[in-house]
């Protein structure tokens, strides 16, 4: 049986608040985690929290490393959980949005590992191809900084927009120089775009999330962003001064195994890509 955690919307909530204010009093001394328990890795449900239960049981127990996972179905509470030492470490994000999560909380998570990659598509449940998109239709994206530049970046690659010179990875519908359907853009949190399919003409879906509805981002999507060169590779994270921990070095080196390769490829056909 899978040692899984679930937490509710109103729990997150309520952990949001309390992790944040634990995270005000704790102070560099207690950077350096206590490495005689499990390590307790929050991760988001799908694939990341499905490729740590693999690990879990399968191959940890082999290589003397005792896991326990816990599950979060947003982008903000794994990282100040992490910061706060609440868990160990974290295994859902990409370099671009921890890179604007520490400036703008202050927070100290610095990446150990990169494990795979989820490639950001356009789903519809009302028309088949992009070009069935009418003028003035509705697309909703996500609205976290580095998620909504890297959806509209992955339009204006297929011909839906284009961007204004020079715009980087704090892109927002602003930044749109040109527009010729028209396009209307309905900002929500990265959990709701998959969840919002019923209610627009279009949403743009991290791979995580599509997954988890059933989606598969390789037959399903509009358009799927392209895996070549990309800067959204998902790592496993710790707090900076933990990265020396033994136990998260033997899950690093067991998220980059060849099992761990050959589960992602079976398991996910082309949905998620090992990058390693």
């Amino acid at each position: 049986m899978r040692n899984t955690v679930k937490f509710s919307t109103a729990v997150l909530a309520a952990g949001a608040l309390t992790f944040g204010l634990s995270a005000c009093g704790s102070s560099d001394s207690d950077s350096a985690s206590d490495t005689s328990g499990p390590l307790v890795v929050a991760a988001s449900p799908t694939p990341h929290a499905e490729i740590l239960n693999y690990i879990k049981e399968n191959l940890a127990k082999k290589a003397g490393l005792d896991l326990e996972v816990k599950e979060f179905q947003d982008y903000i509470v794994p990282n100040t959980a992490t910061e706060d030492g609440s868990v160990d470490a974290n295994y859902f994000q990409n370099q671009p949005y921890l890179d604007d999560f520490n400036k703008k909380r202050g927070t100290h998570i610095v990446p150990v590992v990169t494990v795979h990659l989820e490639p950001l598509g356009l789903y519809s449940h009302k028309v088949k191809s992009v070009d069935a998109l009418k003028s003035g239709a509705t697309v909703a994206v996500p609205n976290d900084a580095v998620n909504e530049a890297r959806s509209l970046k992955l339009l204006a690659a297929n011909g839906l927009i284009t961007l204004k010179d020079g715009v980087g990875s704090e892109a927002t519908p602003q930044d749109i120089a040109k527009n010729p359907k028209n396009l209307k853009f309905k900002e929500v949190e990265a959990a709701q775009t998959v969840r919002s399919l019923d209610d627009v003409d279009a949403a743009v879906v991290n791979g995580n999330y599509a997954i988890s509805a059933d989606l598969k981002p390789a037959k399903d999507a509009l358009v799927l962003e392209s895996a070549k060169n990309s800067p959204y590779g998902n790592f496993l994270a710790v707090k900076d001064g933990n990265q020396d921990d033994p136990r998260v070095k033997k899950l690093a080196k067991l998220l980059t195994s060849p099992e761990v390769k050959k589960f992602i490829e079976d398991k996910y056909a082309g949905s998620v890509i090992p990058s390693f």
